[in-house]
């Protein structure tokens, strides 16, 4: 049997009776003129839409009016999203599609005051998760390199605890004096989800951090440790700004993010034979599931090496 969606008219054209053309019509122009969506989103709820729709023609045999749509079985819209999938729509794909069938039938409900309640119990299928893609050791260890300002020496402490400990960049900037009072030996970290975690602290990353103390232009007795020029916590967009410096200066991928020395710290203590259960407890993941993701990296590594320096190995 030929896909539903392989006839799909052109976007002049809408396999739907009168009501719910003249309904959609108004919801699309209402969405440009009220919301200000993009042209590129308003362009892919039109086409999603369209699809959908589409599909329900073809579906019950007959195109649909918008009181068809009044009490709609969950079913049908798992089937639209299957047919989608076999004509080839990625995940991100049956998201976004989803996305714009929900925006419409909701806004139906609303004005029309048709049932939707079959897109609220409908899920888009999970989106594959990419692998964590750290900071090369050798540029993370030339981030570290203490520079003579107060500021310099502030933001090697700030990348020191984002590679030597872990910390998420809001975890860092968030630490007040309290928790910095020396010697630094360990940190209690309150990370996402209010999970509570206790992250030993180097002596090398606690040199950077006293030497950031010595130097600062602010007395470091309350409050924020890491301050801005100005006096007040430091920023997160302060550090991706450091980061993205050194990212030019080294000639890295957009990937070098601060967020990418966190994922530094986990693959390299798991490429140097670190317990994965001990990764995740330093990194206050929920699951260990994802911290697993690191050891796919380190396979892709190791594949890596072998390709570079085996002599079997099929060269391009």
């Amino acid at each position: 049997m030929a896909s539903p969606l392989a006839n799909t008219p052109p976007p002049a054209l809408l396999v739907a009776g009168p009501t719910l053309v003249a309904a959609r019509k108004a919801w699309l122009d209402a969405l440009s003129a009220e919301r200000g969506l993009s042209d590129n989103t308003a362009e892919a709820y039109e086409r999603d839409t369209r699809q959908f729709l589409t599909f329900l023609a073809h579906h019950w045999g007959d195109p649909p009016e918008l009181s068809d749509l009044d009490g709609m079985a969950p079913q049908d819209l798992r089937a639209f999203l299957a047919q989608r999938k076999r004509d080839g729509a990625g995940p991100r794909s049956l998201a976004r599609a989803l996305a714009g069938v929900r925006a419409m039938l909701n806004h139906f409900e609303r004005r029309h005051g048709i049932n939707a309640a079959a897109v609220r119990v409908v899920n888009a299928p999970a989106k594959p998760r990419g692998l964590p893609r750290p900071v090369p050791m050798d540029a993370a260890q030339t981030m570290l390199a203490p520079g003579t300002t107060w500021t310099e020496l502030r933001d090697t402490a700030v990348l020191s605890l984002l590679y030597g400990a872990g910390l998420r960049v809001g975890e860092a900037v968030g630490l007040d004096c309290a928790d910095m009072a020396p010697p630094i030996e360990i940190l209690r970290i309150k990370g996402k989800g209010g999970r509570e975690r206790v992250v030993p602290i180097l002596p090398a990353v606690a040199e950077a951090c006293e030497a950031y103390r010595a130097t600062a232009a602010y007395t470091l007795l309350d409050g924020p440790f890491f301050r801005g020029e100005k006096g007040g916590r430091l920023s997160a967009r302060i550090v991706q700004r450091v980061v993205e410096r050194w990212r030019a200066a080294l000639g890295l991928p957009d990937t070098a993010t601060p967020h990418a020395l966190r994922h530094a710290f986990a693959s390299h203590i798991l490429a140097h034979g670190g317990d994965l259960r001990a990764i995740q407890e330093l990194l206050g993941h929920a699951r260990l599931s994802t911290t697993q993701l690191y050891t796919a990296v380190d396979e892709r590594r190791l594949l890596e090496a072998w390709r570079e320096a085996h002599p079997r190995a099929v060269r391009n």
